[in-house]
């Protein structure tokens, strides 16, 4: 009877621990599976979020090319204008019409040393949105060189460069320099050295977030020559550019005769405009 009463308790004991052992099998099975889902999904959401950061950086990109497109179409043509919207990419457009100080001089180691341009020349500027990899220190269009001897598009200096907070895009214009023989005056060869300068110190000054719409225009060109008539034949000018505390030259081959030679300097200076328009 003992015996049959102990076997009782023990069956009850051992069909008790397999009903407490199954549900909280189903509990441990469920905790983890949560956590699974929930791992899962913040992953899932961190890559969505990094995507999506990555398609902004990319559209932004893309906006501030469309914008020195616009500027190089309108540059040279007063009275010309265009229109564009700067989509909203989660960061912050900046013009800044009174940044970007440009100082140009000429030299040519002997009586010529004369600083021919000395004035901002304004930027632009995208905060972008936080992302892993923004290609911090490359260059869209353009290269870190503060002045060129080539015209076009060589004159755009399009960068991606580390913000205050996160990396952000810089458009600004660089000077470029050409040169020519124009025939002989009293007995000296005359040679005009050209230097363009795209000046947008006329610009609206805008910070704002969101979509932006932008009226791009050409408001006037202006011409300042400067002429030095020499003795002797320096054989080369140097064209020097400080751009926002970045130096670079360029040297110019200059004719001359025995009687010596005519350097011209042209600063050309075109005056872009860039406002916020209502449409």
């Amino acid at each position: 009877m003992t015996i049959n009463f102990h076997s009782f308790r023990f069956a009850r004991l051992h069909h008790s621990r397999k009903a407490i052992a199954l549900p909280l099998t189903f509990l441990i099975l469920f905790v983890s599976t949560l956590g699974l889902i929930s791992i899962t999904y913040y992953f899932a959401v961190e890559k969505v979020n990094a995507r999506s950061q990555t398609l902004k950086v990319s559209t932004a990109k893309q906006d501030l090319i469309s914008l020195d497109e616009n500027v190089v179409s309108v540059a040279w043509q007063p009275g010309s204008a265009r229109t564009l919207q700067i989509a909203d990419s989660g960061g912050k457009l900046n013009v800044q019409p009174s940044i970007g100080a440009l100082a140009i001089s000429v030299s040519d180691n002997g009586d010529i040393n004369k600083t021919v341009f000395n004035s901002t020349t304004g930027q632009v500027t995208y905060e972008l949105p936080y992302a892993e990899s923004a290609d911090t220190g490359t260059y869209l269009k353009g290269d870190s060189r503060a002045v060129t001897n080539q015209s076009g598009s060589f004159i755009t200096q399009l960068s991606v460069r580390t913000g205050d907070e996160h990396a952000e895009l810089l458009l600004r214009y660089r000077p470029t320099v050409s040169s020519v023989e124009a025939g002989v005056e009293d007995g000296k060869t005359v040679n005009i050295v050209r230097i363009y300068v795209v000046n947008m110190n006329s610009s609206e000054a805008i910070a704002f977030y969101g979509k932006v719409p932008l009226r791009i225009s050409c408001e006037s060109t202006q011409l300042t020559t400067t002429t030095f008539s020499l003795e002797y034949n320096p054989e080369t000018l140097l064209v020097t550019s400080v751009l926002e505390g970045v130096t670079g030259s360029v040297s110019i081959p200059i004719s001359g005769t025995a009687e010596g030679a005519i350097i011209q300097i042209e600063v050309v200076q075109c005056n872009v405009s860039l406002e916020r328009c209502v449409r």
